[in-house]
């Protein structure tokens, strides 16, 4: 398919798991009814975005609440859902536990067809203004991740991972036509960065880029910027959230990457025999 409909639910995250998954339902299902193909939650929609609620919230994805009752709204609806992230905590063999920020991507049959664990932990310490560290509680995943679906292949990244511009490089290489975010950007780095870096990852790769948050809550320890926001291959943004609770609905063409690609041919013009990424 060429065509489809994206859905961002830029939804509110309460402490409160059952009220968030809740609230989840409430907008992949009007997502459904305006007749959306995939429904895109934000990072960490069961919990706020907090250490210490990664540990109280995190769930095995063997035997996962969240995921079960998502799975089940994507089967219902007959729509494409990709869960955001959640706290994912892994135990091995010898007991070690480690807990993961990880996205799931379910098809319209509520089977899921694969997960990204974030690979780039935000550690992050800027005087007077924001400090926290995802490696106090999270360990990085190792894979970059590439799925494909019925709508295409579709490149899976979360928040700080979007700063790295040689992993949204080679999703695209892969063949991804789309990149998705699920993010918590804040209110510093938020207004400087969030649409800059959705538009440059875009314009980089000539690619769709989908970037989506959680809603502004002024009651978290962490409030997050919002602002979820699509990209289209030439770096212009065609639709974005304000900072509140919404749900934005919007139509893209693919095409439109092959339109772009063979105007502004930067694919056709690269000097690999100078550099090439290895991967």
């Amino acid at each position: 398919m060429t065509k489809l409909k994206i859905a961002m639910c830029q939804m509110e995250v309460i402490d409160n798991k059952e009220k968030n998954l809740k609230k989840a339902e409430k907008m992949i299902t009007e997502s459904k009814s305006k007749g959306a193909d995939i429904a895109i939650l934000p990072e960490m929609f069961i919990c706020p975005y907090e250490n210490d609620k990664f540990i109280e919230y995190y769930e095995s994805q063997d035997n996962s609440p969240t995921l079960k009752f998502i799975s089940k709204i994507a089967k219902k609806l007959n729509i494409h859902i990709l869960a955001g992230s959640i706290p994912e905590i892994v135990i091995d063999k010898k007991g070690n536990k480690k807990i993961y920020n990880t996205s799931f991507f379910f098809d319209e049959e509520g089977e899921l067809l694969g997960f990204h664990r974030k690979l780039h932990l935000f550690d992050v310490d800027i005087k007077g203004k924001v400090y926290f560290k995802e490696s106090d509680t999270l360990s990085p995943g190792d894979k970059i991740t590439v799925i494909d679906s019925k709508l295409g292949k579709i490149g899976i990244a979360i928040c700080f991972d979007i700063r790295f511009s040689e992993i949204s490089t080679i999703m695209a290489l892969k063949g991804a036509k789309i990149l998705i975010f699920p993010g918590v950007f804040n209110l510093t780095t938020g207004p400087l960065h969030w649409k800059l870096l959705l538009q440059s990852r875009a314009l980089d790769n000539q690619v769709f880029t989908v970037g989506v948050s959680q809603a502004l809550n002024e009651n978290q320890n962490y409030p997050a910027y919002g602002h979820s926001l699509i990209s289209n291959p030439f770096g212009e943004v065609i639709i974005e959230a304000n900072s509140k609770e919404e749900l934005l609905i919007t139509e893209i063409d693919l095409d439109e990457i092959v339109t772009v690609r063979e105007e502004l041919p930067v694919r056709k013009n690269k000097r690999n025999e100078l550099y090439q990424l290895k991967f």
